[in-house]
């Protein structure tokens, strides 16, 4: 058999090995066999093809696995609006009742009920703000 369809079928397993893992090496590594079946196909020895794997491997893996890496990782999502509220930490201004109340999140009044209805949480004391519907947040007093 020649060495070109040896070189080949590995690209090829390597390909669908890639495929699996998404991992970013393997489909380098792939790439890397399919230049070196181009080089046995042009008739260089064997020396010469795994000079090639080897350097075109390593090659890859040094250059495009870091910014392959870069972008396959997410940063973590940044929540917005109301949302960004949820956790805050809040003062109560006006009592606040399972029915209604005051709370002060980040400099701006907002109405509140107690997350647990039959709370009744005393003006100045600090609270946690576990939802907000529509706008009235729901909190829970600080242990």
């Amino acid at each position: 058999m020649d060495s070109w369809i040896i070189w080949l079928i590995l690209a090829a397993a390597l390909g669908i090995a890639e495929i699996f893992t998404l991992t970013a090496a393997l489909g380098i590594i792939a790439v890397a066999a399919l230049l070196t079946t181009g080089v046995a196909a042009i008739g260089l020895p064997v020396i010469v093809q795994v000079a090639v794997f080897f350097g075109a491997s390593a090659g890859g893996l040094v250059m495009v696995r870091p910014i392959a890496r870069r972008h396959l990782q997410q940063p973590p999502a940044k929540r917005f609006g109301i949302a960004a509220l949820v956790g805050k930490v809040a003062y109560v201004t006006e009592e606040v009742t399972g029915r209604d109340g005051r709370v002060k999140i980040g400099g701006e009044e907002w109405s509140a009920r107690a997350y647990d209805e039959s709370l009744v949480i005393p003006v100045g004391a600090t609270v946690d703000v576990f939802e907000i519907e529509g706008a009235t947040a729901l909190v829970y007093p600080r242990e």
